[in-house]
C-alpha cells in the first residue's frame, strides 16, 4: 500500500473509525528541474524586491494582504498562525446527503481511506451504510493547517475522501452569459438523431491503459537512452519526513447505541465552514 500521508478516525455521533489517508492519484508528468550547466547544482528561486531588483533575505520578508489597489494590510506570523484552524486528526462528519447533490464542480482531489488498527469492521459498517442509503458523508478535516470540506463515499470495497472546493471557489454558470440559442436551441429531430447515432457508433467500453501522455513517454524514452549512452550527471537532493498521529477505535455497538440515544428530535443543520487564509 502507498506511504499514508495522514493517519487519524471519521467521527460522528460517538463513532470513531482509525483510517489511514492515502493519495488516489499520483503525478505523471515530467519534472523538469533547473541546474546550474557549470557545476550542475539544483537551482532555486531568489527573493527579488520587484521594483529595486535586488535580492531580499528572509528577515525582511512580511506577508501582506491586498486590501485596495496598491495598499496592503501586514499579517505578523503569529496572526495568521491564530487563524489556522486546529488539528483535530479527525475527518469530522457534519451531514449525510444524497450524492448526486454534489455539482461536479465542486470536486477537486480524491484520497483513498484504509482502515487502521482494528477499525475493519466500523470502516465497513459505514461503507455498506452509505452504499445502502446513496448517501455521501459531508465533512470537515484539517490537513497541513489548511481546512477542508469534503465528502466520504464508497468505492466497491473501500471508502473514499474527496476533496471538494469551497462554493466562493466556484463560479457561477451564469458568468458564461449563454445565449438563447445554448440555453433554449431549436433542434431538428433529425439532428438529434444523426448525433445519437455518431454517438453509439463511437461508444466504447472504458479502458484506462488505452490513454497515456504521449508527451511524457516520448520524453522517459529519450531520458532513458541518454542515460543507457552514460550521459548522467550527479545532483545531491534531500527528503525529508513526517511522522504521523493515530487514533484508537473505541465498541462499535455502544457507541451507536449511545449516539442514537442522544439524537435529538430535530435534524441539526450541517455546521457552516469559513474557509481557512
Amino acid at each position: 500500500m502507498p506511504r499514508a500521508i495522514w493517519k487519524g478516525a471519521i467521527s460522528f455521533g460517538l463513532v470513531h473509525i482509525p483510517v489511514s489517508l492515502v493519495s488516489a492519484t499520483s503525478s505523471q508528468g515530467v519534472d523538469f528541474d533547473w541546474l546550474d550547466k557549470r557545476s550542475m547544482d539544483p537551482v532555486g528561486y531568489k527573493r527579488i524586491n520587484k521594483t529595486t531588483g535586488k535580492e531580499v533575505t528572509k528577515d525582511n520578508i512580511v506577508k501582506g494582504v491586498a486590501f485596495e489597489k496598491g495598499r496592503y494590510v501586514v499579517l505578523s506570523e503569529e496572526e495568521i498562525r491564530s487563524a489556522h484552524p486546529k488539528s483535530t486528526q479527525t475527518i469530522e462528519i457534519i451531514a449525510f446527503v444524497a450524492s448526486d447533490q454534489i455539482p461536479l464542480q465542486n470536486i477537486d482531489t480524491p484520497y483513498f481511506l484504509a482502515p487502521d488498527k482494528r477499525g475493519g469492521k466500523v470502516y465497513a459498517l459505514l461503507r455498506e451504510t452509505l452504499r445502502k442509503t446513496r448517501k455521501v458523508a459531508l465533512a470537515n478535516v484539517v490537513l497541513h493547517t489548511k481546512q477542508h470540506l469534503a465528502a466520504l463515499m464508497p468505492l466497491d470495497s473501500a471508502l473514499v475522501l474527496v476533496m471538494l472546493r469551497w462554493p466562493a471557489e466556484v463560479r457561477s454558470l451564469d458568468e458564461l452569459e449563454l445565449g438563447s440559442d445554448v440555453t433554449k436551441p431549436s433542434l431538428a429531430k433529425g439532428e438529434l438523431d444523426m448525433a445519437k447515432r455518431l454517438v453509439d457508433d463511437m461508444s466504447a467500453d472504458w479502458q484506462p491503459d488505452d490513454y497515456r501522455d504521449s508527451f511524457q513517454e516520448k520524453i522517459m524514452a529519450l531520458v532513458a537512452k541518454k542515460a543507457k549512452a552514460g550521459k548522467i550527471e550527479d545532483v545531491e537532493t534531500s527528503k525529508d519526513s513526517e511522522e504521523r498521529k493515530s487514533a484508537d477505535v473505541i465498541d462499535l455497538t455502544e457507541l451507536l447505541k449511545r449516539s442514537l440515544a442522544g439524537k435529538p428530535t430535530k435534524k441539526p443543520a450541517a455546521k457552516k465552514s469559513t474557509k481557512a487564509s
